[in-house]
């Protein structure tokens, strides 16, 4: 499916015809530049690479400095493949334009890192509860894990207290509230994975 890359610029609200104030994410879509288009005869399958961000000629190594040579474009910082109803050729720039008669898509973007938390916060236990007849250390703790003489092991997938965020999300099904293409803008609805800056692939 087509789509774009891009960068969540944040959260804000806006008023629907009917009056209500509806939340909805900032979201700044393209422009990409096509790099590279792949074909069945050469790769095997067809889809566009697009570029997106800048990125110092320094830090770019020298197989992708001549991608981009080759596009005609300067080093970018972020990749990304899509299949696209229409035809693209290297340098092309893809817009924001893109979404304007489009009414949902879907938003991929990595999660808020939270270090290693415990099973309250992680799996939302509701903990002991209870603090009597000795139960004074006990109140966040996960409980039993498993039986001990048999099976005398603990399962896979036991919810335990583990490293949390920083996972790949898809958002499905957003409703686009509104595109802004002089500032290469869209906005919609509610909120999608990801901290203010993150890189986020948008998709119809």
């Amino acid at each position: 499916m087509p789509g774009l890359i891009g960068k969540k610029i944040g959260m804000t609200s806006v008023f629907s015809a009917d009056g209500k104030n509806v939340p909805c994410t900032v979201i700044e879509a393209g422009p990409c530049v096509v790099t590279q288009v792949k074909t069945v005869e050469k790769d095997g399958y067809e889809a566009v690479q697009i570029a997106f961000g800048e990125a110092k000629e320094s830090r770019t190594t020298k197989p992708m400095a001549g991608i981009f040579k080759k596009a005609g474009t300067t080093p970018k910082k972020h990749l990304a493949e899509f299949k696209f109803d229409e035809e693209y050729n290297l340098g092309d720039t893809i817009t924001v334009n893109l979404f304007e008669n489009t009414e949902f898509v879907d938003v991929v973007g990595t999660s808020k890192g939270k270090g290693f938390q415990g099973v309250v916060k992680r799996h939302g236990f509701g903990g002991v509860g209870q603090t009597t007849h000795g139960q004074d250390d006990r109140a966040r703790k996960p409980g039993s894990i498993g039986a001990c003489s048999y099976p005398a092991k603990v399962f896979k997938g036991m919810r335990m207290g583990g490293q949390m965020g920083g996972d790949r999300v898809t958002t499905q099904n957003l409703k686009v509230l509104k595109v802004i293409p002089e500032h290469n803008l869209i906005l919609v609805k509610g909120s999608v994975a990801g901290c203010n800056g993150s890189t986020l692939l948008i998709k119809k």
